[in-house]
């Protein structure tokens, strides 16, 4: 774990090397797994369209949410009362009824599949399905494969990214990856493709893709959003290409160096902010903004400069961290691009509601700060702060307890909390607290040292 520790945090830049940084590492590593997506805003747009969290899981299990992390901390039910000991005992019998396939139903699957990822969501398990996971994984992917309905699809899908943000492996991704694709592009039911989209991004992430693996799925990724899902067969539908926009960019965030495969990726999102859907412009934004972060990166001892001069488009002053270099240039008609997020910003369709417009043009101001400015992060003030007399900068700021805060101030780390909070939904929160692999993915507590608690009932 202390491994997975120094991996987590060596992510803290989330940002490219330099190429003469790299020459001396040698070939660049891949965080395998320890290294999420729309809505920077706290009170979540999609949250106001759809139920809650809560409702989702308990209800079916097959949701992937976007909803506000006010609204993700769960009520407690009668087997949360009861005591640890009884879920433990819970999920071991749906374990059970997992591997035991041969007197299942698809109502019985589909029940059994939406209690264990209810049970891996709200509370932290890894002890208890570990001992499992290699008979799991093969029953799991039996559903994805040939499930009887969708749901019991899409449920199997889920619960295959829980186990993997529970307990990461570093061969897993061989096994899942194939099934997966091939649900995205020949199923028959748009949300057992969408679930498939998302999966196929965490078992990439926590699975044990190699370097090359995460960028052949980041580019399939970019050929659904290029064809507008063309490619799967899902022409023209803006939730697949939403989702595609959401998972690469958390995908994004895994790879160091990306000054390569910018260019291609930029012309698509550029591409999409002229789409007729809120939620693909401000995702394909948000990617924007996490490629113009990453072509800035800390100084180096060997890039010799000078401590007198000026910052400029070159060189910037971060305002809570080291001085920052660009290494490349993020997109070549940078001109043209502010124009576009200019407008978006003031965009007063009135065939968009009050909340879309308001959605919109919070979201591209922040995308615009950062195109002008690649080191200002998400939520970035210009005012003044009277103590210090400097800016405030990012100002995302979420409460999770204990006196500790989890500051959002780039856009890497904005991508992979929202990717984990996707999956997680109401369950996020405690696994934070106790899932060692979702903190050291997002290790931006701002307390120094942070209390960390034995699991719940072990």
């Amino acid at each position: 774990m202390h491994d997975l520790r120094k991996q987590a945090l060596g992510l803290e830049s989330g940002k490219t090397m330099s190429r003469k940084a790299r020459s001396k590492l040698g070939t660049p590593s891949t965080s395998r797994g320890n290294s999420t997506a729309p809505s920077p805003r706290n009170d979540s747009r999609t949250a106001s369209r759809n139920a809650s969290d809560d409702e989702d899981e308990f209800s079916d299990g097959t949701a992937w949410s976007n909803t506000s992390i006010d609204e993700m901390i769960a009520p407690a039910d009668e087997e949360e009362e009861a005591g640890p000991p009884v879920w433990i005992g819970q999920l071991e019998d749906k374990m059970n009824e997992i591997c035991d396939r041969k007197r299942s139903s698809a109502q019985g699957r589909e029940e059994t599949l939406t209690y264990f990822t209810a049970l891996l969501t709200r509370h932290y398990t890894m002890e208890v399905i570990r001992p499992r996971i290699a008979e799991l994984i093969p029953a799991i992917l039996k559903s994805v494969k040939s499930g009887k309905t969708e749901k019991e699809t899409v449920l199997a899908l889920k619960a295959l990214a829980l186990i993997l943000v529970t307990d990461p492996s570093d061969t897993v991704y061989d096994v899942i990856s194939g099934p997966t694709k091939n649900t995205i592009t020949d199923a028959q039911h748009v949300d057992a493709k969408l679930a498939a989209i998302h999966s196929l991004s965490v078992a990439t992430f926590y699975g044990g893709a190699s370097e090359d693996e995460v960028e052949a799925v980041m580019e399939f990724f970019l050929d659904v959003i290029s064809s507008d899902g063309a490619v799967v067969e899902e022409a023209d539908n803006a939730q697949i290409v939403e989702a595609a926009l959401m998972e690469w960019g958390f995908l994004a965030t895994q790879l160091e160096d990306m000054q390569e495969s910018t260019e291609a990726a930029m012309e698509t999102f550029v591409d999409q902010l002229d789409s007729s859907d809120v939620d693909v412009q401000v995702a394909a934004g948000q990617n924007i903004a996490l490629l113009f972060e990453k072509s800035y990166t800390e100084v180096e001892p060997e890039d010799h400069l000078s401590d007198d001069e000026d910052p400029d488009d070159e060189e910037l002053e971060s305002i809570s961290g080291p001085r920052m270099v660009k290494r490349y240039t993020a997109y070549r008609q940078q001109h043209q691009l502010e124009q576009v997020l200019a407008n978006l910003t003031n965009l007063s369709n009135k065939r968009l509601s009050k909340d879309d417009r308001k959605f919109l043009h919070r979201s591209f101001a922040d995308v615009l700060t950062t195109v002008e400015k690649p080191i200002r992060g998400p939520y970035y003030s210009t005012a003044i702060n009277d103590e210090t007399g400097k800016m405030y900068g990012s100002r995302m700021r979420i409460a999770i307890g204990g006196g500790n805060a989890m500051t959002i101030d780039k856009w890497w780390k904005l991508h992979r909390f929202n990717g984990l909070k996707r999956l997680l939904q109401s369950g996020f929160l405690v696994h934070y607290e106790f899932n060692e692999v979702i903190f050291e993915s997002l290790p931006v507590v701002t307390e120094v040292c942070r209390p960390r608690r034995r699991s719940p009932g072990r």
